[in-house]
């Protein structure tokens, strides 16, 4: 059910009363007001939970918010030609940067087209530009529905005029990548618009700057994203293609990938990114052809440590394995051996045991004798235990019962001792505990031989067919 929704106003005003009639104090008197409205069931993620404050000492009755307060400078020093923005922008950046409800607020309040007027005023003055593009950034943070065919024109035209400039750069494309998420139109606007080029040049042209390249593989991947609930289908699966094909994304990510081996948080973007761009048989090859695959395997061997590198690592590999000559390339490089380390290394990670078990499983699909090599690593014992750590994760059950039913499916020898490890024990809790495991679970029993009740979804009866 749906929480019910109030106004800035209605909030400011019941703290308000707090304070001038029940002689509260400021803190009390907002806790007060935010215990009341929780209470009612009342949604306060798009509300500031602070006290207003006063805006000038001539007017002591006039109170708001601090961000709008800064707001209301930059737009009355838009008016003056000669007053120097850069200061109220940084305070109104910083406001933006406590919280997504200040950005709501402010953006509630005209600030999108305030914040364009002053990144167009500072023109080809780097600093200002700079300091401008940091206070759009902030303010979009969340809120992609802001974005219209003149942000979009700015947009791209900064991102051309400052190419070379690493610094602008990457705010530009940070930027990019807010308008983007969750936001099918502006990704295929932006797209029209002429990005893809902008996004891989960046990397090429500012391979040097780890933040560049970093923000540029993000926004890349953001565009391959199927996450706009308010479309019915989406471009990802075009994007990615135009991507690695008109672009040759491939590439750029590999090469880049090559020139950051010491950082794992660039690293994990590209590794991200890579996974985002597999759609195709062809291009999962054309990762292995240019060395991607050795990468990725020298990358998980020598970042073990590091749970995220592991898990974007896990999820690449996982990607470029849906093609069957892959996969065999995967298990000789080591890959099996390695995913199962991570995975033991990781065990009360659920996200580096999903991974796992979905790289495994992937391998183990159709490939008998990449289901010997992941049997004698103990990659079955290895899944059993992460349903053992994980009950409660419905995708860590899910994707350990498709490992175990991918195992037996080919080679039955395996199913005594998948059984003698209590593989049917775990299987029926993931079932009795998760509605979503039905289809997967009862696969995974039947194939090892075990009691399966299977349900029967439609028998015919009551119906109106006619022979």
């Amino acid at each position: 059910m749906a929480k019910r929704r109030i106004t800035q106003e209605t909030f400011d005003a019941v703290v308000r009363e707090n304070i001038e009639e029940f002689d509260m104090e400021g803190s009390e008197a907002l806790k007060e007001a935010i215990e009341q409205f929780e209470s009612q069931g009342v949604d306060l993620a798009f509300i500031v939970k602070a006290v207003p404050k006063v805006c000038s000492e001539e007017n002591a009755e006039n109170q708001t918010h601090e961000v709008l307060q800064a707001l209301e400078s930059l737009k009355t020093a838009l008016v003056s030609p000669s007053a120097c923005l850069r200061e109220d922008l940084r305070v109104f950046t910083e406001q933006c940067s406590l919280g997504f409800a200040q950005r709501y607020l402010a953006a509630q309040k005209e600030a999108y087209p305030t914040i364009l007027a002053c990144c167009r005023r500072a023109g080809e003055e780097k600093e200002a530009l700079s300091v401008a593009l940091s206070a759009l950034s902030a303010l979009t943070d969340g809120q992609p529905d802001l974005l219209d065919v003149e942000g979009r024109e700015f947009l791209i035209g900064a991102l051309t005029a400052h190419q070379t400039d690493a610094s602008l750069t990457c705010l530009c494309v940070r930027i990019v990548r807010h308008f983007s998420l969750k936001h099918e139109n502006n990704r295929q606007g932006l797209v029209k618009a002429g990005v893809l080029p902008l996004l891989t040049r960046s990397i090429t042209r500012h391979t040097e700057h780890p933040e560049v390249v970093r923000e540029a593989c993000a926004a890349l991947r953001v565009m391959t994203f199927d996450d706009d609930l308010r479309v019915p289908f989406g471009q990802a699966h075009e994007h990615a293609r135009m991507i690695v094909v008109e672009q040759n994304g491939l590439k750029v990510i590999v090469e880049a990938a090559k020139a950051h081996s010491e950082n794992t948080s660039v690293l994990s973007e590209l590794c991200a990114a890579l996974s985002r761009l597999a759609v195709r048989n062809e291009f999962c090859q054309d990762i292995v052809d240019l060395g991607g695959l050795n990468f990725m395997v020298r990358l998980l061997a020598d970042g073990l440590d590091s749970q995220e590198l592991v898990k974007q690592v896990l999820s690449a590999l996982k990607a470029i394995a849906g093609n069957d000559d892959v996969k065999d390339a995967v298990v000789n490089a080591g890959g099996g051996e390695l995913i199962m380390m991570a995975m033991n290394r990781h065990m009360g990670n659920a996200q580096v045991c999903e991974q796992g078990c979905a790289a495994l499983c992937v391998l183990a699909l159709r490939k008998p004798n990449n289901c010997k090599v992941i049997m004698e690593c103990g990659g079955a014992l290895a899944a059993l235990q992460a349903m053992k750590n994980h009950p409660t994760n419905v995708n860590v059950q899910k994707q350990s019962c498709m490992l175990l039913r991918n195992l037996v499916a080919r080679s039955r020898d395996y199913t005594q001792p998948i059984l003698e490890m209590g593989a049917e024990a775990l299987i029926s809790q993931a079932l009795a505990a998760h509605r979503d495991c039905g289809d997967v679970g009862r696969a995974a029993l039947r194939d090892l031989g075990c009691q399966v009740e299977l349900r029967e979804l439609w028998t015919g009866k009551k119906g109106s067919l006619s022979h």
